[in-house]
Order: structure tokens, then sequence, then C-alpha cells
């Protein structure tokens, strides 16, 4: 087998299972509000799937790419997690001295030994495959096995459609933004 040939191999052994695909956001001029919408944080760093299974810890990003080895706390946390197997949708973040997430500092791998997750979506648990469930299951289901979590992972907070008044449209502190899901979102659904 050729060098070439070799290394597509292994490239490939390492890319994610493509059925779990991130649901990514689309910009808004303004959040929607009222029932049946979720406004959470969208936090500034680099979105992860993060799995649990057979074959260890993953820290995949949208580019296929595996990060356990660089973020080594944000991989323990997921280790630590009372399953057999999870796939749980993250933002990873680095962040300053005020506790903010801070872009540069993840980009420029400044804190690579601190990047922490911020976990919002639960897509798998023990093997059962939990996109096709409501929304407000899956994230009551992740905060369950949050709770008592690793410092490497935190659940994301969330707030009803008609708490959005609290979330003004525009920049965070940090950079980050709003990101909004419908409660019956499955893939796609942002």
């Amino acid at each position: 087998m050729s060098v070439t040939r070799e290394l597509r191999r292994r490239v490939s052994a390492d890319r994610p299972l493509a059925r779990f695909e991130p649901c990514l956001p689309r910009p808004a001029k303004a959040p929607p509000v009222g029932p049946g919408w979720i406004h959470e944080i969208k936090h500034d760093g680099f979105r992860i799937v993060a799995t649990l299974g057979g074959g260890g810890v993953r820290l995949v990003t949208r580019n296929g790419y595996d990060l356990a080895g660089r973020f080594p706390l944000a991989a323990a946390a997921i280790a630590a997690l009372p399953a057999r197997s999870c796939v749980v949708d993250c933002e990873a973040i680095a962040c300053d001295e005020n506790g903010l997430a801070v872009f540069d500092l993840i980009r420029y791998r400044r804190q690579d030994a601190a990047v922490t997750l911020c976990a919002f979506d639960l897509l798998e648990l023990n093997g059962k495959d939990l996109r096709r469930s409501r929304l407000e299951e899956r994230k009551g289901l992740l905060e369950s096995l949050l709770r008592g979590a690793h410092a490497g992972i935190a659940f994301n907070e969330h707030f009803g459609g008609r708490r959005c008044d609290r979330l003004q449209a525009g920049p965070r502190p940090g950079g980050s933004v709003i990101a909004v899901w419908r409660h019956v979102a499955s893939s796609g659904d942002w």
C-alpha cells in the first residue's frame, strides 16, 4: 500500500460518523419570540460534537478533526460522564480572566489545557438516537447527565420564548450572540 493511500485511510478513520452533523445556526435580524422557541447564548469558540463510546472520547470539529488530545480538560469531562455512550453537541471555549469566552485564546492555542465545553444538546445516550425527541426532552436529559459533572463541561442555560426580553439582540460580551431553537427541533431547526 502506498504511503499516500495509507495516510488517506488513517485520516478518514479519524473522521466523525456523518450521522451526527451539528445543527448550524443561521443569522437573523432579531430573535423570534413567543411559544415554541428556546433562546440561549451562542459562545465564541469551536463547534464540537463530543462522543463517548467504545473507542473512547472524541471531540470532533465541523471539519472532522478530533481535538481530544488538544483539549485534555474537556476530554476528561466527557470521559467522566455517567454513560456507556453519548453524543453531545457543544462549543469548546477558552475564557479570559473575567470569565468571558474569547475566540483568540482558543484560536491561537493560548489556553488549550483549560478549554471547557458548553453543552447545549444531547444527540445520543447509551445507544439511543435522541435526534427525533423533542428538544426540551433532550435538554432535560443533558442537564441530568451533567449534574455534578467534571470542571471541563457545563450545561448551556436556555430561556423560553416568553423570557427572551432578558436577551437583547446584537453582540454579547465576549463576542457571543443569541442562538434560537424551535422547541420541536431535531436537526436543522434553528
